[in-house]
């Protein structure tokens, strides 16, 4: 399309009304797409230059107000606004470094190390009420025989000549817009504007060591597995004065032989036998503390069934007070019996059979409870 067809508000694809803000975003997409540089299709630099045009126009309010008022003529000269095709570009240098000034960073400051990540293994218990541990672990710390200079002791870094101590180097440029500066990152000093030339021999110039550390981590109570702490300022150190990163540590809990754990919840399965789920009991169920609680089992208790006791459970992570103990019953079958105690069971199946009452003799369940006891 010429200028002499052009509609500079569909090219943009905004409508007549749409603010200079709606114009710009408009602009920054379609540049990015045609570009030339960008983009190799056939008809890409043409749709670039027509984006480019629009944008001259609508971006000045004097130009836009002429166009809206004449339409082409008012900007193609005759007395009127001038567009002079790509050489009056004032308003678009804010929008163009964006494109065209390279993604090479600048020489930084002081930069934040990086974050490190181990793991640590601990006992069910100490998951459960908390522990402090010695956690070692490797991370960059600060050479000490050059103070992180990278310099033997006595000399310093020097001003990188490449670059002149700035860290990059600025190339000038032609494209359609006419020079544009390309910043890119010193590949002698690496962005640093300064070279080692009298290295460190502890640390071979790099101002930094990988070392062993050791710390004490405190876990705190409730902590579950797959969970993960974060020590601060233990990662690798900064550079250039920058903060040490921080350490993050996955915690791996290990199973217990008697207890299972659901969230603050802690589950002990009881395993009792047929005597004792009939005629009731009296047990002790063992805890995570070692001292033993006492658990009165009604008679008829089922299998499955669950008792609650308060306050033995899990720590809250946050906040106060714990979970509970929940006692699951199992009753367990025999295996193996005694001659007497299949006589036993024997007649007790006859009996509760047959008894009115449906609840069997009574003498029997006692003989049965000193058989299996």
């Amino acid at each position: 399309m010429t200028n002499a067809q052009q509609d500079f508000y569909a090219t943009m694809g905004v409508a007549r009304g749409a603010s200079q803000e709606d114009i710009k975003r408009a602009f920054r997409k379609l540049a990015m797409e045609y570009h030339p540089d960008r983009n190799k299709e056939a008809g890409a630099e043409d749709k670039f230059k027509e984006v480019a045009a629009a944008y001259e126009v609508l971006s000045d309010p004097e130009k836009r107000s002429s166009y809206d008022r004449f339409g082409l003529a008012g900007v193609n000269g005759n007395g009127q606004q001038g567009f002079n095709g790509f050489d009056g570009f004032g308003g678009f240098g804010d929008i163009f470094d964006a494109f065209f000034r390279g993604t090479a960073s600048r020489r930084a400051g002081s930069q934040r190390g990086s974050d490190l990540r181990t793991a640590l293994d601990l006992e069910f218990a100490q998951a459960i009420f908390g522990v402090e541990k010695e956690l070692e672990f490797e991370r960059t710390e600060g050479c000490s025989d050059c103070n992180g200079t990278g310099a033997m002791r006595g000399s310093r870094p020097q001003s990188c000549p490449e670059c002149q101590g700035s860290g990059e180097i600025r190339r000038v440029q032609q494209s359609l817009f006419g020079q544009f500066v390309n910043v890119a990152t010193c590949d002698r000093c690496h962005g640093e504007g300064l070279i080692v030339t009298d290295p460190c021999g502890a640390c071979r110039g790099r101002g930094a060591r990988r070392v062993t550390a050791k710390r004490m981590v405190k876990i705190p109570a409730g902590i579950d597995d797959g969970s993960q702490i974060r020590v601060s300022g233990e990662g690798d150190s900064g550079s250039r004065g920058g903060p040490a990163g921080n350490l993050y540590v996955l915690l791996r809990v290990q199973p217990h032989k008697q207890f299972e754990r659901d969230e603050n919840e802690l589950i002990y399965e009881l395993p009792i036998n047929v005597a004792q789920a009939a005629l009731g009991a009296t047990v002790e169920v063992p805890t995570l503390e070692g001292d033993p609680v006492t658990l009165k089992i009604e008679p008829g208790t089922q299998h499955g069934h669950v008792f609650t006791i308060r306050d033995r459970g899990v720590p809250y992570l946050r906040g106060s007070g714990r979970g509970s103990l929940l006692v699951r019953t199992n009753v367990v079958t025999p295996t193996k019996l005694t001659g007497e105690q299949r006589e036993l069971l024997e007649r007790l199946a006859d009996s509760l059979g047959t008894p009115a009452n449906g609840e069997g003799d009574a003498s029997l369940f006692g003989r049965i409870r000193e058989a299996f006891g």
